[in-house]
């Protein structure tokens, strides 16, 4: 075996526990490379049978829509079910403020969405894709997360984890986020999507897009963001490293529109993936502060 053969073996293991530990899991799915590869784990995990659990997207209303489009011509492939939680239906509701200003975001508010979600299906445990590489909040993290039932974090609360072996055992109104992938490097992720020739959304490759400059970054120019005008729209070539809210997710000057060559790009780079993050920027503990609020 080689490292990404121990990589999805030990994935698929993970995947698997969830299935024979809890009663009502779900895949937390966001359109993105590292919740497009743990789809196919899913795949290997379960095949031919059906997942033994949903796919749920908590949409923000501000995504790309190379990411939803994708999402949809996924489901309809996998043949599997999909959940959808609508930050907007939130707002509605009054049970989140709208930001504003010119760097507003929906990001942090579909915490509440997610919770919300999480309640409605009565989920016990959410899958995600989030790795130890991406953040130092989620390095912190065990592979079986407990949040309380207010869905809060508590990183001094989390379980030893000995020789493998995942303790699922909750309280009523408790779930627990699970992470397969949380020993993977976003080279790892990327090298298995070449060996598995795993399809991506186009955002990931390099293309030409309008852009402005914000923070020193290059964003989307789309309708969601709060221009005015200081902002220069520019045409550019560009790619994504991770996709979230076009209002806090930046892109990277890039030529590179092949998986050899993005691999090769990575490698080199001084700047962690998640330093595209807008989000990630608002305080030094911008993600801790997130997930002890119940964000994924």
């Amino acid at each position: 075996m080689d490292y990404l053969d121990q990589l999805e073996a030990e994935a698929i293991a993970i995947l698997r526990e969830v299935a024979g530990q809890f009663e009502k899991p779900a895949l937390l799915f966001s359109g993105g490379k590292d919740s497009i590869t743990l789809v196919k784990l899913a795949e290997k995990a379960f095949r031919p049978g059906k997942f033994p659990f949903p796919l749920v997207h908590i949409d923000t209303g501000h995504n790309f829509p190379e990411t939803i489009e994708f999402r949809d011509k996924l489901v309809e492939q996998l043949g599997e079910k999909l959940i959808v939680g609508y930050v907007q239906d939130s707002i509605d509701q009054g049970k989140v403020i709208e930001q504003t200003g010119k760097n507003a975001s929906r990001n942090a508010l579909q915490t509440v969405t997610l919770l919300d979600t999480i309640l409605e299906g009565k989920f016990d445990a959410c899958i995600g894709g989030a790795r130890r590489d991406e953040e130092k909040a989620r390095a912190k993290e065990r592979i079986f997360s407990v949040r309380d039932e207010f869905g809060q974090w508590d990183p001094k609360r989390q379980r030893p984890e000995l020789w493998n072996i995942y303790n699922g055992k909750i309280h009523k109104g408790e779930n627990v986020r699970v992470f397969p992938i949380s020993n993977w490097t976003e080279l790892d992720v990327w090298n298995y999507i070449k060996r598995e020739n795993i399809e991506l959304p186009s955002v990931y490759f390099a293309h030409e897009r309008d852009v402005i400059m914000r923070n020193g970054q290059w964003m989307a120019a789309s309708e969601y963001l709060n221009m005015d005008e200081e902002d220069i729209i520019t045409r550019k070539k560009v790619r994504f490293r991770t996709v979230g809210d076009m209002t806090c997710t930046a892109a990277v000057e890039s030529d590179k529109d092949q998986i050899d060559d993005i691999i090769l790009e990575i490698s080199q780079s001084k700047i962690s993936e998640r330093g595209a993050r807008m989000d990630d920027k608002v305080s030094e503990a911008a993600m801790e502060d997130r997930k002890k609020g119940g964000y994924f």
